[in-house]
């Protein structure tokens, strides 16, 4: 017996695979500091765990409506119109086990075999993937460090064809925290305008921004993007609520509908009491959101200088999210007794093993020669972790 040809296509993820590992190795007494994971390492506000005790208390442990509760629609409906000037009804909005979970809700929506969804590169590793278990195929465009891994209009329209059925947009962006300025991404838009294709704009980093960077929502430029567009969202980021597997989808109606309609046959609703904690999330204000960002920028930009410090090394400064994307090209093609370091896979397994040092390597997000590198950990480990890959990669011959 064989598995399915869909399950052969696709890989696990390798930032949870880096950040399994590292912890197993912490499990053993192994002095292990991670870069790996992409989860804050904040707890998640009081207000918010207090508004899930509450509701566990009260006994809302039973099914909801499989697409999320009232409630927490019209309170994702009044976020994207304050924050983004987008209004939506309640029936245009899907939440989700995640934001991971509404993507993949909408790749198997609306896509066929043989359709082309457009991934610009350095990507969120989860994207490529999606589309081929939807039996679609990745169509890749490269972005550089040099032009702050911003995608070209022109760039964008060579890959586009009659085959295009979606193009993923995601600023900032994992792995590199770029994010796209409000008159770049006006040039995309108008490329995007014309094609009969979707657009997926994935904000899951929105909030998390540095040096005065704005986000806009590419959905709000112009009817014709509003009604092709469908902008993905969800609780884990901003408010360091990972565990609680809530994430949320608005767009056209027929599409949303869609999508719950595969969300009812797989996980049915995301969990209830967790519902009401994101509710109080996007109604309780932002001020211990702020107070991570700041320490978060903090550490963005000490990280920054420790990595562009190291001989060889050059590192792009990102205007959002919590991740750094150094270019350690100048590594490759090295050795560490005899034995050379080819690819930022190696390099990534070398510093594990002889710095004990987690990263996961640009070649997971469609970026040879990089890797990435997440400050979501405290100072103490950034500076400690630091020291040891500039130890490592010294000694290099």
């Amino acid at each position: 017996m064989k598995i399915s040809q869909r399950a052969s296509l696709v890989k696990p993820s390798p930032t949870l695979a880096v950040t399994a590992k590292a912890k197993a190795l912490k499990a053993k007494g192994v002095d292990v500091i991670g870069f790996g994971a992409g989860e804050p390492d904040f707890d998640t506000p009081v207000h918010i765990k207090d508004a899930a005790k509450k509701a566990l208390d009260e006994g809302f442990t039973k099914y909801t409506p499989e697409s999320g509760t009232d409630d927490l629609k019209q309170a994702i409906s009044k976020k994207y119109e304050q924050d983004n000037g987008l209004k939506y009804e309640t029936s245009q909005i899907i939440v989700s086990c995640g934001a991971k979970h509404s993507l993949y809700n909408l790749f198997q929506a609306i896509l066929d075999p043989g359709d082309e969804v457009v991934i610009f590169a350095p990507y969120w590793v989860s994207y490529p993937d999606m589309a081929l278990l939807a039996r679609a195929k990745p169509v890749i465009v490269p972005t550089s460090a040099k032009h702050g891994f911003r995608p070209d209009p022109k760039d964008l329209e060579k890959a586009l064809s009659p085959r295009t059925k979606l193009v993923v947009i995601n600023s900032p962006s994992n792995p590199t925290g770029a994010g796209v300025p409000a008159e770049h991404l006006k040039k995309l838009a108008a490329v995007l305008e014309a094609g009969d294709f979707y657009v997926v704009s994935d904000e899951i980093y929105e909030k998390i921004v540095y040096d005065g960077f704005q986000h806009v929502s590419i959905a709000s430029f112009s009817d014709k993007l509003y009604k092709k567009t469908i902008v993905v969202n969800g609780m884990s980021k901003a408010f360091s609520m990972t565990g609680w597997r809530i994430g949320y989808a608005a767009g056209d109606k027929d599409v949303v509908k869609a999508m719950s309609t595969i969300q009812s046959q797989s996980t049915s609703n995301p969990t209830s009491f967790a519902q009401k904690g994101a509710t109080a999330a996007l109604l309780g204000g932002e001020a211990e959101m702020q107070k991570m960002i700041k320490e978060f920028n903090a550490r963005r930009d000490w990280i920054v200088q420790a990595l562009t410090d190291l001989p060889g090394v050059t590192c792009y400064k990102p205007e959002g999210a919590f991740y750094v994307f150094p270019d350690i090209s100048a590594y490759l093609g090295k050795s560490f007794k005899g034995k050379e370091i080819k690819d930022s896979t190696e390099l990534s397994a070398y510093l594990l093993d002889e710095a004990k040092v987690a990263v996961v390597m640009g070649s997971a997000f469609g970026a040879e020669g990089f890797i990435r590198l997440s400050y979501a950990t405290s100072m103490k480990n950034i500076q400690e972790g630091l020291k040891r890959i500039s130890g490592a990669l010294k000694i290099l011959e």
